[in-house]
């Protein structure tokens, strides 16, 4: 019941009883006993009587309002008819004030629920939707297996505050909609895409026997998995099948974090070599078109970051699972000779190209944007390079290229190219495929002919609608994939001495000298550039560093503190440059017993992090929850609005998921 109602009723009585103990005191001082008891044992008793009278009329007056609410409903249907339930309540207390015959029976109250409070028929039930303006209820109030939405707004408003506030309350029982709704979602269609994508070199230079052999296990395994649901599974080609189920079957899969991709990685052939899977997921689709080419793009984005794994795609999102076994190298060179020729088209029929890397591009960055620069010039086709002087991480091979004739006006502020964006120009971004890390989102915005060379696993936030992407996680680094593509378009006569020597040094740039993500294809690629003019001795040169950085390193490694026994963890309370602090990263993996490290520091309203492994953690999939990217080897991120003791907390949580998940 209302408080200030329930004063409003009650008799006051405080003097009377105070006058009473006053008389009983004296009469005590005045050594009259017998009048003293008696007055106390009087005043007692009518203390008594009076609280109980009190109880008996508060309860009374209740039941009276009570039934005049009631009287009231029943003869004032032509004035007002509310036909659900509905509820008064003190917005300080929840309590309930009055309540129509249709809200007591859903509470199932035979007598008066003042004095009730809204919160012991509907526990955890939230009011705050209503002091923030909205007039229904995010979330629906649940009750004897009836789910009801909750609309309402205030009757009273106070003149002091909130707290003052009477509210009343509808509660439409919408069970039979809402669990029609709910059906509805989970028997919507979900089209899954299964791709053994590897089977060409588990079955390469095998007998039939053997082929027939592996093929039924892989189909044994896959048909297994799937046999647990309500769903249809065909295979469509020897590596491919459409398993089609509907959305209530989906988590499952999603808690067993597709348990499939373990059972085929355990099926190998007679070489040993371990089959992998790539499933990709659509689902939310308005249609079972949609479903499947949403199914299409995952196993794309599967496969563009190294296979051996889930990727689920909503109307909005991807979801990744898996893809945690090490990359492997499974490229051909038919496919970088159709790329050649697909640049050389596009290059030849655009008025002018515009090269592009990420932000504080690095020399594997400016390596493979000066590798397109030589594919433009033998093709005749004026260009330049997109990059901010004076914010990069590449800046001794820049001052070696601004010496050469070519280059000393090849390159452009971010501000210029936009001038020089024409209908027919065509953009080349190198080394990201994510448009929130391009030297300008502003110039990438304003074209929609672009071309991506890369070597990065894809992300969510990929670049979509590129008229060329070349995009490889397997290759080492994007100098890699950009000299195979000068071999096809170029002479060796017609690379200058400093172009082989920037794609070069990008190479040995994320190889750590030859020394990670080095496959057979990196060296090819190094041989044919030492054989075209690329200096070694130069490109050592260009990594060394001055006794002040070298120092600034070893102050960074300092910091480090172990983390799961072989983590290196450096949170540093200062902002350090970026290079450095790159470099102390790449340190942090000479010292034995690491096998990753993590260096951080705050950068204005951001932490900065770099991070290497060379051991089984994939730095990529611990800071992809923190917004970062990379390969497995080498990621980073830009973390915004946390410190540094939080980035260090979040990590932490994040590679405890990583190694919890393996």
């Amino acid at each position: 019941m209302n408080k200030k109602l329930s004063r409003l009723f009650s008799m006051n009585l405080t003097v009377y009883f105070t006058v009473m103990v006053l008389i009983c005191l004296v009469s005590w001082c005045r050594r009259t006993y017998i009048l003293a008891a008696c007055e106390t044992i009087a005043t007692i008793g009518l203390f008594i009587y009076y609280k109980i009278r009190s109880v008996r009329r508060r309860k009374a007056i209740a039941q009276y309002l009570q039934d005049a609410s009631i009287s009231v409903d029943s003869v004032s249907n032509e004035e007002m008819s509310i036909p659900v339930p509905a509820v008064i309540l003190n917005m300080t207390d929840q309590e309930i004030m009055w309540c129509n015959d249709a809200f007591m029976k859903l509470a199932g109250a035979t007598d008066s629920l003042f004095e009730v409070s809204l919160s012991e028929i509907f526990p955890d039930f939230p009011t705050d939707w209503l002091t923030e303006g909205r007039p229904e209820c995010p979330q629906e109030a649940v009750r004897d297996g009836c789910r009801y939405r909750v609309y309402g707004d205030f009757i009273r408003p106070g003149e002091d505050s909130a707290g003052s506030l009477t509210a009343m309350l509808y509660f439409v029982d919408e069970t039979e909609l809402l669990n029609t709704r709910d059906e509805y979602d989970l028997s919507r269609p979900v089209v899954s895409i299964i791709l053994v994508d590897n089977y060409d070199e588990l079955t390469s230079n095998l007998p039939d026997k053997s082929i027939s052999s592996l093929s039924a296990r892989l189909d044994d395994a896959i048909t297994g998995w799937a046999a647990g649901s309500t769903g249809i599974l065909r295979r469509l080609e020897r590596n491919r099948y459409l398993f089609l189920f509907e959305q209530r079957e989906l988590p499952h899969y999603i808690d067993e974090k597709f348990s499939i991709l373990d059972t085929v990685r355990a099926i190998t052939n007679e070489t040993g070599t371990p089959a992998t899977l790539s499933i990709g997921v659509g689902k939310d689709g308005t249609s079972l078109q949609e479903c499947y080419d949403f199914a299409s793009l995952s196993i794309d984005m599967s496969l563009s970051r190294g296979g051996d794994q889930a990727v689920v795609k909503d109307r909005y999102n991807f979801s990744f699972y898996g893809g945690r076994a090490k990359e492997a190298e499974r490229r051909t060179k038919v496919k970088s000779r159709v790329m050649a020729g697909a640049l050389q088209e596009l290059v030849t029929g655009a008025s002018n190209v515009l090269i592009m890397g990420h932000k504080n591009a690095d020399i594997d960055a400016v390596g493979a944007a000066v590798g397109v620069m030589c594919i433009c010039r033998k093709l005749g086709c004026p260009a330049h390079i997109v990059i901010d002087l004076q914010h990069n991480a590449s800046k001794p091979l820049l001052e070696k290229l601004q010496a050469v004739p070519q280059y000393q006006d090849c390159f452009l502020s971010p501000e210029d190219a936009i001038v020089e964006l024409g209908e027919d120009s065509l953009l080349v971004i190198v080394d990201t495929n994510r448009p929130d890390q391009v030297e300008s989102a502003q110039l990438l915005s304003s074209t929609d002919r672009v071309a991506v060379i890369d070597h990065h696993r894809r992300a969510a936030d990929y670049i979509e609608g590129a008229l060329l992407n070349f995009h490889e996680p397997y290759a080492s680094s994007a100098c890699e994939l950009v000299t195979e593509l000068v071999q096809y378009l170029t002479e060796r006569e017609d690379v200058l001495p400093v172009e082989t020597l920037s794609l070069l040094a990008g190479i040995v740039l994320d190889t750590k000298n030859f020394s990670v993500r080095t496959g057979a294809r990196t060296f090819e690629a190094a041989a044919w550039l030492r054989k075209s003019g690329a200096d070694t001795v130069a490109v050592k040169l260009l990594f060394q560093n001055n006794l002040h950085a070298t120092l600034d390193r070893y102050e960074i490694i300092q910091h480090a503190e172990m983390y799961r026994g072989n983590i290196a963890l450096c949170c540093l309370d200062y902002t350090s440059d970026r290079i450095i602090a790159a470099q102390a990263a790449d340190e942090l993996l000479n010292i034995s017993g690491i096998e990753a490290s993590f260096v951080f520091y705050p950068d204005g309203n951001r932490v900065i992090c770099s991070a290497r492994s060379i051991g089984e953690a994939n730095v990529q999939m611990i800071l992809e929850p923190l917004g970062g990217g990379g390969n497995q080897a080498t990621a980073g991120a830009q973390i915004k609005d946390m410190t540094p003791e939080q980035v260090r907390d979040a990590l932490k949580q994040s590679i405890d998921q990583f190694f919890s998940d393996t």
